[in-house]
């Protein structure tokens, strides 16, 4: 039995080898991600980081030197404000009196319901505790228009440095205080 033998080639002959098209596809994928990487860069909104602090959420009135009816001598109207005072400080913060939805935007079984009970012993009211589907880059406390001061009394009870307005185009409550949870509180 004899085989057929194949033409040999000489040393001048050079033949081109091409990619597989798995190859191919997969430096075109590298690319194009190089390239949306590039192209939105720096997209992201600027995000302030409020750290919630004991003087800012409980607001205290300051004592002046001036007499109360300093302004009345100088023929002004005494029931405005004199000029050089600040405006009498906002009213104290009643925990029981703002309601909390709580979020959880993680994997951890439960974490809304255990925070739930921290915000209850705290003194706060909970009005839902259940899973955000989205993404939030740390836990944080958001709050509707007008609610800012409970929002940072609520931050600094529970430990989170993040408070920021709500987003009410999304699942955020209009009214009431939202906890989104990254993680396990401190």
């Amino acid at each position: 039995m004899t085989f057929p033998t194949w033409p040999t080639r000489t040393r001048d002959e050079r033949g081109a080898v091409l990619p597989s098209p798995v190859v191919l596809l997969s430096i075109v994928a590298v690319a194009l991600a190089a390239i949306a990487f590039v192209a939105t860069r720096g997209d992201q909104p600027v995000e302030r980081d409020i750290s919630a602090t004991k003087a800012a959420a409980t607001p205290t009135a300051k004592a002046t030197d001036e007499p109360a009816d300093a302004g009345a001598d100088a023929g002004t109207d005494p029931a405005a404000p004199p000029t050089g005072q600040e405006k009498p400080a906002p009213p104290p913060v009643v925990r029981g009196e703002h309601a909390v939805v709580v979020f959880n935007n993680t994997a951890i079984r439960g974490l809304a319901g255990r925070v739930s009970e921290k915000v209850k012993a705290a003194g706060w009211k909970v009005a839902a505790a259940d899973n955000w589907y989205g993404t939030v880059p740390a836990t944080t406390v958001y709050f509707p228009k007008g609610k800012k001061a409970p929002a940072q009394l609520l931050a600094l009870d529970l430990g989170i440095a993040r408070v920021l307005p709500a987003d009410t185009d999304s699942d955020m409550s209009d009214t009431n205080l939202t906890v989104i949870l990254t993680g396990e509180l401190d």
